[in-house]
């Protein structure tokens, strides 16, 4: 007898057929299932999607927007919930989930809750406060990563970095960022750039996540290490919509690894681009000051000091001849007066002069203390008496 071949099925058949099973089962089309959310995204068409796990499985999940928009809180990664709906499989790529219809909390996740535990106690130490947080330096000549030495981060990074500023230095420090270890080295690491002082600033970069993935950077060993570091640090963990404790403490966080760069390395040719603007600027101010210092020159030279340097000078010979000629006059208008006054004053003087009454031939007799005696009765006999004559005088004795 010929061997009979059995027929091959196509991957699309399979995967129909396995949809079609899921799909008539009764208990699996109504099944109530509890876990915590992880990679919780929130696409732009409304639909959920997510991963609900517990400690040993996981199994992807979607909510459709129909269910979603009855939702009464906010899902995020971490939280424990209870989820009805129904389980099948996405033919297309061959992976079975569940499809959910309604989702109840169901209290919050442990990782979740050791989260927002360790949160508020570092924010009530101050490890948050923007008073302790570092500028990062605009000129940034080598920048230390640590992150893992393989994947896209790291070339990410460089490429970002190179291309803004080709001669930036990057050192990395290949730290695991997630599992067993990771908080030592990423804490060790931090320490060791501080210790050899050989960047100016650090970057901590990992891809997205779910939070038990981005664990290592909730760790308190990790948050010290960030607060104690006297180097700037960037946190970049995670994408856009995912926050760690290093993204609280840092000095400043940035929503990827990519944009950490950009924050991190200036952009050289945008820096050659202002030098040459402010160059320019300055060229022109220099020269609207130099056209107006010129115009100022020019005004000034044309004024009367510089057109008729003399000018000023034979004004003020002028006036000083006609105060010369004003004090002259005043000095003999007061010499003649005071001349008038003398000789007027001299003829009264000479009109009672003694002298006048000695020229008439009178004598002037005055006793030896030299007061002039008017009577006899101030005289004895013996006395010596001065007498005085028109050419001269003459000591005499009363007898």
């Amino acid at each position: 007898m010929q061997d009979v071949q059995p027929k091959a099925m196509t991957v699309t058949e399979l995967n129909k057929y396995v949809k079609d099973m899921l799909d008539s089962s009764e208990i699996l089309q109504n099944v109530l299932i509890k876990g915590e959310l992880s990679n919780f995204k929130l696409h732009y068409t409304g639909h959920m999607y997510f991963t609900l796990k517990d400690k040993s499985s996981l199994i992807k999940g979607v909510m459709f927007k129909t269910y979603a928009g009855n939702l009464k809180f906010k899902p995020e990664d971490g939280m424990s919930v209870i989820i009805y709906g129904s389980v099948s499989v996405f033919e297309r790529d061959g992976i079975y989930q569940i499809y959910a219809k309604d989702m109840m909390l169901d209290g919050i996740g442990a990782l979740y809750a050791e989260f927002e535990k360790l949160k508020t106690k570092l924010q009530a130490q101050g490890m948050f406060d923007e008073t302790h947080k570092k500028a990062i330096p605009h000129y940034v000549e080598t920048v230390g990563v640590i992150s893992s030495k393989t994947g896209s981060v790291i070339q990410d990074i460089l490429n970002v970095s190179k291309r803004r500023n080709p001669n930036i230095h990057i050192k990395l420090f290949a730290s695991a960022v997630q599992g067993e270890g990771a908080k030592e080295q990423i804490a060790h690491g931090i320490e060791l750039f501080n210790r050899l002082k050989n960047v100016d600033v650090i970057i901590l970069a990992r891809g997205g996540g779910s939070l038990e993935d981005l664990w290592p950077f909730n760790e308190e060993m990790v948050a010290n290490a960030i607060y104690n570091s006297e180097i700037p640090v960037i946190s970049a963990v995670g994408h856009e919509t995912d926050f760690s404790i290093s993204d609280f403490v840092a000095d400043l966080r940035a929503p990827t690894p990519s944009a950490a760069a950009e924050l991190a390395v200036f952009d050289v040719a945008d820096t050659k681009w202002k030098i040459q603007n402010y160059s320019n600027s300055l060229r022109v101010l220099l020269n609207k000051k130099l056209e107006i210092t010129k115009n100022r020159y020019k005004s000034v030279l044309s004024t009367k000091p510089f057109t008729q340097p003399l000018s000023s000078v034979q004004d003020k010979y002028q006036i000083i001849d006609n105060l010369v000629k004003e004090l002259k006059y005043n000095f003999e208008k007061v010499y003649n007066n005071n001349k008038t006054k003398f000789i007027e004053v001299t003829s009264i003087l000479d009109s009672i002069s003694p002298l006048k009454t000695l020229q008439r031939g009178y004598v002037i007799v005055a006793n030896k203390d030299g007061r002039t005696i008017r009577s006899v009765k101030q005289l004895n006999v013996e006395d010596i008496v001065n007498v005085n004559f028109v050419d001269g005088n003459r000591n005499m004795k009363v007898i």
